[in-house]
């Protein structure tokens, strides 16, 4: 397991008036510095001791976002009028509702 693959975010945190690491995999875990850089040197140490022990307590460890396998599908529900709307507007458009719809969460 390569927690360098993980997911590293660096922001500022006005609560606390310092840079905040954040790791999306262990998304439980951050670390607080004074600079972006000491921020992400952070949150990748406590993670990696984190996924150390992990791996020895036998608990299962996140995949890393950057190497699971996307299908390119996934199932939305809304509300019967939206749909009914969606439904019309693709036809208005000469395009199928996938399409519309794929075009809409990619704006």
């Amino acid at each position: 397991m390569n927690t360098k693959h993980y997911t590293y975010r660096v922001t500022w945190s006005p609560e606390d008036g310092e840079h905040v690491g954040l790791c999306a995999e262990l998304p439980s875990l951050s670390w607080l510095a004074k600079t972006p850089e000491a921020a992400l040197k952070g949150i990748q140490k406590i993670v990696s001791n984190v996924v150390v022990d992990m791996l020895a307590s036998g608990e299962a460890v996140p995949v890393a976002l950057a190497e699971k396998n996307y299908s390119g599908e996934f199932r939305v529900r809304i509300p019967p009028l939206v749909h009914r709307n969606l439904a019309l507007m693709a036809a208005e458009q000469g395009v199928s509702l996938n399409r519309l719809a794929s075009a809409k969460l990619a704006a």
